[in-house]
């Protein structure tokens, strides 16, 4: 998953002998976390990253590294691939350690105001702030429930596409009625080097959950036969030497039918799982944590939430809003990190000689 530019970008922990003292710890390493080391880094703020995944780029390297978003400013399109290997290297000058394939597990206020934050590889940090960047979660895919079908779950099962290449040439059925399910049954009907041999989609109702453009594409592939769609559920299935051979689907009359497949793909969304999260005494609304407007913070200051994990009044989940939240939380923490610098005045990237020399950049001369 990793390109030769973040590898070469990324800069891990060596060996540390107790805890690593710091001034920032972020949790989630997703395009949100990548901008929260850079709004950190104007203020000289130097953080350490962590993450459960084995490399940075969050839900959009995980679920869909190669589908294109449209909604970053002045980025016309880009994949969620080329949305992080911008996002490094811009973060690229602040030194930022990430702590990857690896979750928070203990969080304890200490006595001198600063946490202690422990690991489940047992890293262990003492840090002034923390700022939760972590998505909706540990996400986890919501799985079809049919009982002996697990046994080929990323063999001929699927609920994310990480290589889209794996499918081409297959017989694919896929199953779901959001966004996920209707942009890969386009993506393997299209024509190009992923193209399946055929593609059948099955959804429990003629309703979908997905942007009526994708919807009505759909409903055309299936005019022109490049695709199928089927109204059902999958209630069963066939194997045959030991390999995933069919779907047993059970239509709206009640009568099931074998659907012939070589790979299933199935898309119901995520199931969001705070985990330790939940236990360390934060205000939760609907899992997610209730924090203020102004810096971001949680109930316990110096704890910070920023991008979907958190929830206010007028929220909207979009990677640009996670990153004006950004902003704020770093402002906000910046008193705790520096109590006796006063107050932090804004400066701005176009002619601070200040942040030109932090970034790594010579200053312009305008005439």
């Amino acid at each position: 998953m990793e390109s030769k530019l973040s590898q070469e970008v990324i800069k891990t922990a060596a060996e540390h002998d107790g805890p690593i003292e710091t001034d920032a710890v972020i949790i989630g390493a997703g395009p949100v976390g990548l901008f929260q080391v850079f709004e950190l880094g104007l203020l000289e703020i130097k953080a350490h990253v962590i993450d459960s995944l084995a490399y940075p780029g969050g839900q959009p390297i995980e679920l869909y590294p190669d589908k294109p978003i449209y909604d970053i400013p002045a980025i016309p399109v880009c994949t969620g691939q080329e949305l992080t290997e911008a996002l490094l290297k811009q973060i690229e000058p602040f030194g930022a350690i990430f702590h990857l394939g690896q979750t928070v597990a203990t969080v304890q206020k200490q006595d001198d105001g600063r946490f202690f934050v422990q690991t489940s590889k047992g890293t262990q940090f003492l840090t002034k702030t923390i700022f939760i960047a972590a998505g909706v979660g540990a996400f986890e895919p919501r799985t079809l429930k049919v009982d002996g079908l697990g046994q080929f779950d990323g063999l001929q099962l699927h609920y994310r596409v990480k290589n889209p290449a794996e499918f081409a040439g297959k017989n694919l059925v896929i199953v779901g009625g959001g966004d996920s399910a209707l942009d890969w049954a386009l993506n393997f009907a299209a024509e190009g080097p992923n193209k399946a041999e055929s593609v059948i989609l099955i959804h429990r109702r003629d309703g979908f959950k997905a942007a009526p453009a994708s919807v009505a594409k759909m409903k055309q592939l299936c005019d022109q036969y490049e695709m199928q769609f089927i109204v059902g559920q999958v209630t069963g299935y066939e194997e045959k030497n030991g390999k995933l051979v069919g779907a047993k689907v059970t239509g709206s009359d009640g009568i099931t039918r074998v659907v012939p497949l070589d790979m299933l793909l199935v898309f119901f969304g995520l199931s969001p799982k705070l985990g330790p999260i939940a236990d360390w005494s934060l205000d939760i609304e609907r899992k997610q944590l209730k924090v203020d407007t102004e810096k971001f913070s949680t109930n316990i200051p110096g704890i910070f939430a920023v991008g979907d994990i958190n929830t206010y009044p007028g929220k909207k989940k979009l990677i640009l809003s996670g990153f004006h939240e950004c902003a704020l939380a770093a402002f906000g923490a910046a008193p705790i990190i520096f109590p006796d610098k006063g107050k932090i005045h804004l400066q701005y990237t176009t002619t601070s000689t200040k942040l030109h020399k932090v970034l790594g950049v010579e200053s312009p001369v305008f005439d």
